[in-house]
C-alpha cells in the first residue's frame, strides 16, 4: 500500500487479498448485493458511509482512514479537532508559533464554527495564565484563536499578543496614527494606553473561551 492508494482501490486490493466477494461483504453491511461492487467498479457512493466504512475496517483489521476517513480532523460526521498547545498566555515569557509542542485536540461542531465566521483550519487553542483579564478570562480558561488576525489590521477586541518578548492575553483598543491601547480588564493590573503598534504582535484573536465550573 501507498500514502496515495485511494479508498476504492485499497478495498479492492483488500477484497482480492482475502479471497471475500462483493455480494457477501454488501450483505454484511447491511447493503443490496451489488454495493460494494457499484462502490469500487462506479464509484457510487462517491464516499463510504461512516457506518459502512467502519464495518468494513473492523473486518479487514485495518484503519478507517485507509478506506477513506479523514486522518486528522474527523471523529464523527461534522466535528472538528482543534488543535491545543503547550503554552499558556496573559502575562508570562512565552512563544507561540508552529513548532510548538501539541497538549491534545478537542472537538468542536464544523457548521457551529463557520456559522461564526471561523476557518477550522487556523483555528488553535491555548491556556490563560494568570488573572489579568479577569473576569472576562480566568486563569486556566482554554482560548480559541483566530490565527487569521495575524494578518488583518487590528480591531478592538481581545488578542494574543506578543511585547517585549511576552506572549499575553490582551484587549486591544485602536488609536490615532498607529498607536494602540493594550487594557487589562483585571483593574489590579496595568494598562498601557498609548503603544506604538509597530512594537506589537498580533498572534491571534480570542474568539471562544471555555471554563472549568
Amino acid at each position: 500500500m501507498t500514502m496515495e492508494e485511494e479508498p476504492r482501490a485499497a478495498l479492492e486490493r483488500l477484497i482480492s487479498e482475502s479471497g471475500e466477494d462483493f455480494a457477501g461483504l454488501s450483505k454484511l453491511v447491511g447493503r443490496n448485493p451489488a454495493y460494494i461492487q457499484q462502490f469500487i467498479k462506479r464509484g457510487t457512493p462517491k464516499k463510504l458511509p461512516e457506518t459502512e466504512r467502519g464495518i468494513l475496517a473492523r473486518f479487514f483489521g485495518v484503519d478507517e482512514v485507509l478506506l477513506g476517513k479523514s486522518s486528522d480532523t474527523e471523529v464523527t460526521s461534522g466535528i472538528r479537532l482543534i488543535p491545543k498547545l503547550e503554552v499558556g498566555a496573559s502575562a508570562g515569557v512565552g512563544a507561540m508559533h508552529d513548532g510548538e509542542a501539541l497538549a491534545g485536540k478537542i472537538g468542536f461542531d464544523e457548521k457551529w464554527l463557520r456559522r461564526m465566521g471561523l476557518d477550522p483550519a487556523k483555528l488553535s487553542l491555548i491556556r490563560v495564565d494568570g488573572e489579568s483579564m479577569s473576569p472576562t478570562l480566568n486563569h486556566g480558561d482554554d482560548i480559541m484563536v483566530d490565527d487569521r488576525a495575524a494578518a488583518q489590521a487590528v480591531r478592538d477586541g481581545i488578542h494574543v499578543i506578543r511585547l517585549d518578548d511576552m506572549l499575553m492575553v490582551k484587549r486591544l483598543a485602536q488609536g490615532p496614527r498607529g498607536r494602540l491601547s493594550v487594557l487589562s480588564d483585571n483593574p489590579n493590573y496595568p494598562d498601557w494606553p498609548d503603544v506604538d503598534g509597530a512594537t506589537v504582535t498580533v498572534i491571534g484573536r480570542v474568539v471562544w473561551a471555555g471554563r472549568r465550573l
